[in-house]
């Protein structure tokens, strides 16, 4: 057998290598207590223990009650079962859905799902550093607003959003609050409580749990229609046979997140911030994109002008550097990020972005690897653009022109 290929994967936001203690359990859960959970026997009952244990887990790093937590197949149904399933709920108090332009698309196409059903849906703006509009959101939220969503950090370029204040203003109205914290879980402090929301969703295989498991928080009292039926499960608020194994992982991977939780961000946001640095100071017009400060540790979205995300990204890829362009969840889209372009962005500068999204395995050896094998695929690059040919004339004639 051939070793597999060294690459640096810099890719964390689209997802994360699996720990070896939530692999461990995952492979114990699947060998040995492969019970169904619903059954009342034994061997179904030890699976059910540890499907509880891994709720307690998983509501201890939210700061949540166990009996607040719902397993699910991931974020897309979470963010989906509330988006649609909330807002059903709800529909007495108003047929009004107010969102960000900035969430992720599985809860774009939800409200543009829910639109099509005859509900009102507002997208509230954010600025040139991806910060949500307060006075937007005020505005925007009319008396007869049912449900109210707020990314708790954004996907493509880190922003951490104001999701208290957020949902402050929406409670004074009497609208139900949701956040889709799926970044920012296990890489940030999240408390359901001091954010104020009603629901939240998380996916495990962001912070090194499997795939295909995530949760939704669902506040005490919070009204919720099931978006699956046919079963009992989950307090009758997501039906299906329930994926022990996978929510197991999802629970060891919680208690590991929670318990080096500091650690793991002052390390990556230190290799972040020295690979800011490295390309700022290597690689001339590049431009950040999002907030400066208030962005998770891990993040680095910038934008090289001249050149084409995509073919960076593939030059990269061949110099065994993985990153992204954007979402994972629409990089097969030709358009522009409408994260970028909902910040202002122009479209040049939007195809231009390329996202550096750090994990626990990444080294300042791969920083700075990353850096050289950059500033060379970029100057490569440029030197084939037109644009960037104008621009350099452009200057030339100008410098002439001003030591006439």
């Amino acid at each position: 057998m051939t070793a597999a290929p060294h690459f640096i994967y810099m890719d964390h936001a689209a997802t994360t290598p699996v720990l070896p203690e939530v692999a461990d359990m995952v492979r114990a859960v699947t060998l040995e207590h492969w019970g169904n959970a619903s059954s009342v026997h034994g061997f179904g009952q030890q699976a059910r223990k540890l499907v509880e244990e891994a709720r307690v887990k998983v509501a201890a790093l939210i700061g949540a009650r166990p009996e607040e937590i719902v397993f699910t197949s991931g974020a897309t149904e979470s963010n989906n079962t509330v988006i649609k399933g909330a807002a059903e709920a709800l529909k007495a108090h108003g047929e009004r859905i107010v969102i960000t332009a900035i969430e992720h698309p599985c809860v774009m196409e939800a409200a543009r799902t829910m639109g099509k059903r005859g509900w009102h849906v507002t997208h509230v703006k954010v600025d040139g550093r991806a910060t949500v509009d307060l006075d937007h959101l005020r505005r925007s939220l009319a008396e007869k607003t049912a449900l109210v969503s707020v990314m708790l950090a954004n996907n493509e370029v880190g922003t951490i959003e104001p999701v208290a204040e957020a949902a402050r203003l929406a409670k004074e109205r009497g609208a139900a609050v949701h956040t889709d914290a799926t970044q920012a879980v296990g890489r940030i402090p999240v408390d359901v409580n001091a954010l104020g929301v009603d629901y939240l969703s998380l996916s495990a295989h962001k912070f090194h749990g499997p795939k295909g498991v995530g949760a939704l928080f669902v506040r005490r009292g919070a009204r919720l229609t099931p978006l699956l039926h046919g079963g009992e499960q989950e307090a009758g608020k997501r039906s299906g046979t329930l994926n022990v194994p996978g929510i197991a992982g999802l629970g060891v991977a919680a208690e590991l997140a929670r318990r080096d939780l500091d650690a793991r961000a002052t390390a990556v946001r230190a290799l972040r911030d020295r690979l800011e640095a490295g390309i700022t100071a290597r690689i001339p017009h590049c431009l950040l994109n999002g907030h400066p400060v208030e962005r998770l540790p891990n993040h680095l979205n910038m934008s090289f002008e001249f050149v084409e995300g995509e073919a960076m990204l593939l030059s990269l890829d061949m110099h065994g550097v993985v990153c992204s362009t954007g979402s994972a969840c629409s990089a097969g889209s030709l358009d522009p990020s409408h994260v970028l372009v909902a910040m202002g962005c122009a479209p040049a500068r939007a195809h231009s972005s390329l996202r550096f999204s750090l994990g626990l395995a990444n080294t300042a050896a791969d920083v700075d690897t990353v850096i050289e094998i950059l500033a060379g695929v970029v100057q490569r690059l440029r030197r084939m653009s037109p644009t960037y040919a104008d621009f350099q004339r452009k200057r030339g004639m100008e410098a002439a022109g001003a030591g006439v």
